[in-house]
């Protein structure tokens, strides 16, 4: 089985007692927590209980706010890919199911990512939530406002890494609605 790392979309966030009334599936992408779930959940940024596990180690964040990051750093990667048929292709797909889906809340479910090492998963989306996620969305930003050439550089050689998940209307974990 491929670790992966889930990304939903609701109107409220998961309690200990309930899940939100209509999730919606945003995107998969195995063995990593990719540079696009990072960036999407990079506003208001809460720990919240998980939809799928027990612990709390699910991530809800401001979806506008998210999804505009999001595509604001596509398109200034876009501008050092503008012949890759791929990556356009991919910017479409991503931005037409943002728009579809779209929410008050990105929930990233990190569950099978961070139990593949041997930390505490609680600690783990700790330091995702107060370490990695505040630190890509300063470099998206700054990306953005002009600066951060090396970044982008490295961006653009491995997009596919970074922003070619799989999105779709049902994941591996999908919930009636």
């Amino acid at each position: 089985m491929a670790n992966r790392s889930y990304l939903y979309a609701a109107d409220s966030k998961p309690t200990e007692v309930d899940n939100p009334q209509a999730i919606r599936c945003i995107s998969e992408h195995r063995w990593d927590i990719p540079l696009a779930h990072k960036l999407m959940v990079g506003y208001e940024t809460t720990i919240t209980q998980s939809m799928i596990w027990s612990p709390q180690i699910g991530i809800a964040a401001d979806y506008a706010k998210g999804a505009e990051l999001l595509g604001q750093l596509l398109r200034v990667v876009g501008q050092g890919l503008e012949d890759d048929s791929e990556f356009a292709e991919c910017v479409d797909k991503t931005v037409a199911h943002l728009d579809k889906q779209r929410a008050k809340y990105f929930i990233l479910e990190t569950g099978e990512m961070v139990s593949v090492t041997d930390d505490d998963p609680v600690s783990a989306v700790q330091r995702l939530v107060s370490h990695e996620i505040p630190a890509a969305v300063a470099q998206a930003e700054t990306a953005i406002a002009g600066g951060n050439d090396d970044w982008l550089a490295s961006l653009r050689t491995d997009w596919q890494a970074h922003f070619a998940s799989f999105y779709s209307d049902t994941l591996y974990f999908s919930f009636p609605g």
